[in-house]
């Protein structure tokens, strides 16, 4: 049995204040639409270390707390995981320090939770809010069966 595989590392971070959570409307061809800010893990870096650098980068704030609430994952190639794999680390924070930017990324808003549901918000996004909100869900992965997408929580 292989025990390694290519793999894309990834972070996410739902930044809270109070009712509100940060939130980036992408603007990219793919997973277009309000989302939380992250980006990739750069090689040797560390998750929590990855975590605050991107959001440094896209919000231009400093979490000062960052949590990890979750995993997401889904297959790399042809929804086959021996092709390897992409994996998002999920953070969640509620201190921070700086003042808020936007980025080529997308633009960055302050957004009510009970407002979310009124966005035009990335595909996944319902799955990302089940797990790091939830308590009962720690991880959502994509497997494809039959050449349908589907997703599996845990």
């Amino acid at each position: 049995m292989r025990r390694t595989e290519e793999c894309e590392l990834t972070v996410l971070c739902m930044l809270r204040d109070g009712n509100k959570v940060l939130m980036q409307d992408r603007v990219g061809k793919s997973w277009a639409g309000y989302t939380f800010p992250g980006g990739h893990i750069e090689a040797g870096e560390s998750v929590v270390d990855a975590v605050v650098r991107e959001m440094r980068e896209e919000t231009g704030l400093t979490v000062l707390d960052p949590r990890i609430c979750g995993v997401k994952q889904f297959p790399l190639k042809d929804g086959d995981y021996a092709g390897g794999r992409y994996i998002v680390f999920l953070f969640e924070a509620t201190k921070y320090s700086g003042e808020l930017i936007s980025s080529d990324e997308g633009e960055m808003h302050w957004v009510d939770i009970s407002e979310i549901d009124g966005l035009p918000t990335v595909d996944d996004f319902g799955e990302l809010m089940e797990v790091m909100s939830g308590k009962d869900l720690s991880e959502f992965m994509y497997v494809v069966e039959n050449g349908k997408w589907r997703v599996i929580k845990k």
